[in-house]
């Protein structure tokens, strides 16, 4: 038995967590990468804020495939933008290297239901290597697994309505710049707001061409949906801008909001199922003024009707602590796009990870090219 390895795909905010979560749980990091000048050649150290060099320099992430090949790596974490399409690049890398890897990615949630095209080829390569690829983070616990743990608490379910709201300052550039901030109404309404006026056939057409862009709970009820066995007989989303009151600063995007711009978008999802539940379900992300706080709001109306509420949560931080709790599961899933509705619920590792899973090197099993992964009893 030996730890579990893995490297870092993504040097910037979020991996300042991901990291040292995974050290303190006694995972070795071999590899780092990312695109950004700055911080490629510095040890990964500086990525959580550590005075004691860790001997793992940060690569260009044009040596990621190169290095897969050559070394051996559990998992990859990959923390880098929200769209599946983007993040696809780092993700076939990993399939055709027999590497599991999981996402930060919004989108790769349960991107089935908004880019099958790209999802059913990766399944299709990381089936033939025997790995896992999925996405996780703060959407796995709050927008997914805890709602449905209530509904095994309910008799019958009418509908479910969601709300969660989040800071795009602690995500980056990038979910800074899908969320509209810093755009005019008028920039808003022809950026994001036409590409959602379409018809039901169109809208069909685009996400099976994968040109469709989903919010993120566009995902996340399909995930509900799959999770509680529900079938969707049509789903829809709508934005709408969130507009500075006063003028205010954004850092990640290094400039100053004008009054009257807008500092994010609220996206509301409503999917309407065969089996007569509706799940309605908003985000509301933006750059937040001094009396903004991050929450989450859910409620399960039916017999009985439950409300949970979650004020203030660290989201980053419990958005990574999700992704680092999860490579155990992850190690040991069925191969291909496997997303975590098809896995157990997100629970806690009290114990380094290598305790829960043991990894039994090819030369000591059947020989077959890849690593054999058993929970511990």
């Amino acid at each position: 038995m030996r730890k579990i390895t893995m490297v870092q795909y993504g040097c910037g905010k979020m991996s300042k967590y991901t990291i040292r979560y995974a050290l303190e749980k006694g995972v070795k990091i071999v590899g780092a990468f990312d695109i950004n000048p700055d911080v490629i050649g510095k040890d990964i150290s500086v990525l959580i804020d550590s005075d004691k060099p860790l001997g793992v320099k940060i690569k260009d992430a044009k040596e990621f495939d190169k290095f897969l090949q050559s070394h051996n790596v559990d998992v990859a974490i990959i923390t880098t933008t929200s769209v599946f399409a983007e993040n696809y690049p780092a993700y076939e890398i990993c399939a055709k290297n027999g590497v599991n890897a999981i996402s930060t990615c919004e989108e790769a949630f349960y991107a089935q239901n908004s880019n099958p095209k790209l999802t059913k080829k990766l399944d299709k390569l990381a089936k033939e290597t025997g790995c896992t690829i999925c996405g996780s983070g703060y959407q796995d616990v709050f927008w997914g697994n805890l709602i449905s743990v209530i509904g095994g608490a309910t008799h019958k379910i009418v509908k479910i309505k969601g709300k969660s709201s989040y800071n795009v300052e602690d995500y980056g550039i990038s979910l800074a710049k899908v969320h509209g901030v810093g755009l005019t109404k008028e920039e808003f309404k022809k950026e994001i707001n036409e590409p959602e006026n379409i018809s039901d056939e169109e809208l069909k057409k685009r996400i099976n061409a994968g040109k469709f862009s989903p919010c993120y709970m566009w995902n996340v009820n399909g995930w509900l949906c799959s999770k509680l066995g529900l079938h969707v007989v049509k789903q829809t989303q709508k934005s709408v801008p969130q507009i500075a009151e006063e003028e205010i600063h954004s850092t990640t995007l290094g400039m100053t909001i004008p009054k009257g711009r807008c500092t994010g978008l609220s996206a509301v999802v409503t999917t309407q199922t065969k089996e007569g539940i509706t799940i309605e379900s908003e985000c509301i992300g933006k750059v937040y003024g001094p009396n903004d706080f991050d929450c989450n709001d859910w409620t399960i109306e039916g017999e009985p009707s439950t409300r949970v509420v979650v004020e203030r949560p660290s989201t980053a931080e419990l958005t990574c602590a999700s992704v680092i709790n999860r490579i155990v599961e992850v190690l040991v899933a069925e191969p291909g796009y496997t997303t975590t509705d098809q896995m157990p619920e997100n629970i806690y590792k009290a114990h380094n990870l290598d305790k829960y899973i043991e990894i039994v090197d090819v030369d000591d099993e059947c020989g077959c090219g890849h690593e054999h992964c058993h929970h511990h009893e």
